[in-house]
C-alpha cells in the first residue's frame, strides 16, 4: 500500500511539471495597439500640414461664399412691385432711393438702369449688364480657390505617400531587412496622406460645384428680373 501510495504521488507530481512547463512554453499573448484617428494622422508626416491648411482654406471659402450667395439669392419681389409702383406714378426718385436702400445686387443694377432713363432703350440695356456682370464677379470671387483645393490636394496626399514608399525602400538597401512587418508597417501609415488628401480633395470639388449651382441660380434670377424691369420701361411707348 505505501509502495502504491508513493507511486500515485510520484505521478501527480509529474503532469503538475509537465502543465508548468507546457504553460511556460507557450508564447506569450501580444497586446494589440489601438490606434486612434488623431494619432494616424499625426504618423502621416509633414505632408498632412499643408493638407491641413488647404482643407481650413476650403472650407473657410465655402461658408462665406455661401452666405453671401444665399443672401444675393433672397426673393426681390417686392422691390419690383415698389419700382413699378414709383414708376407708374411719375416718382423717379423714390425708386431710385428704393433700389438704393435695397442693398442688394439687382437694386444696384436697377438703380444704373433707372438712371440712364431718358437715353435709347438699347444703353439702359448696357448699363444693366454691365453692372450685372461685376454683381456676378463678386458673387464668384474666390470659387476658383475651392477649384484649385479639389485638385492639389490629392497630389499633396500622393506626394506624402511616395516620399514614404521611397524612405521604406532605402531603409531596407541599408538595414537589408525585407520582412513583411518593416513594409507594411511604413506603408499603411503613407497611405494616410493619400486618404487625407483624397478626401479633402472630394470635399472641396463638391463645395466648388454646389457654389457655381448657387450663382447660375442667382444670375438666372438677374436676368429674368432685369428683362422685366427693360419690359416696364417700354410700356408707356406701347
Amino acid at each position: 500500500m505505501t509502495l502504491l501510495f508513493l507511486q500515485t504521488v510520484a505521478a501527480d507530481t509529474a503532469h503538475k511539471l509537465l502543465d508548468t512547463a507546457n504553460h511556460a512554453l507557450q508564447p506569450a499573448p501580444v497586446a494589440q495597439h489601438e490606434m486612434h484617428f488623431g494619432e494616424l494622422l499625426v504618423k502621416g508626416g509633414w505632408v498632412m500640414l499643408p493638407i491641413g491648411i488647404l482643407a481650413v482654406l476650403g472650407l473657410v471659402i465655402f461658408f462665406e461664399r455661401y452666405f453671401t450667395i444665399r443672401k444675393a439669392s433672397k426673393d426681390e419681389s417686392h422691390l419690383m412691385i415698389q419700382v413699378r409702383e414709383s414708376i407708374h406714378s411719375g416718382n423717379l426718385q423714390s425708386a431710385i432711393a428704393i433700389c438704393r436702400n435695397s442693398n442688394s445686387p439687382l437694386g444696384r443694377m436697377l438703380q444704373k438702369g433707372l438712371l440712364r432713363i431718358g437715353r435709347p432703350i438699347k444703353d439702359i440695356e448696357g448699363a444693366i449688364e454691365n453692372v450685372g456682370k461685376l454683381e456676378v464677379a463678386k458673387l464668384e470671387k474666390n470659387i476658383g480657390i475651392l477649384g484649385i483645393v479639389a485638385g492639389i490636394a490629392p497630389m499633396f496626399g500622393f506626394l506624402g505617400t511616395i516620399a514614404g514608399v521611397i524612405k521604406i525602400f532605402y531603409d531596407i538597401s541599408q538595414t537589408d531587412n525585407i520582412s513583411m512587418g518593416v513594409i507594411s508597417g511604413g506603408l499603411y501609415v503613407k497611405m494616410v496622406t493619400s486618404a487625407a488628401g483624397l478626401f479633402v480633395g472630394i470635399v472641396a470639388y463638391v463645395c466648388y460645384h454646389i457654389l457655381n449651382m448657387m450663382v447660375d441660380k442667382v444670375i438666372l434670377k438677374l436676368e429674368t428680373d432685369a428683362i422685366e424691369f427693360i419690359d416696364l420701361l417700354e410700356e408707356p411707348s406701347k
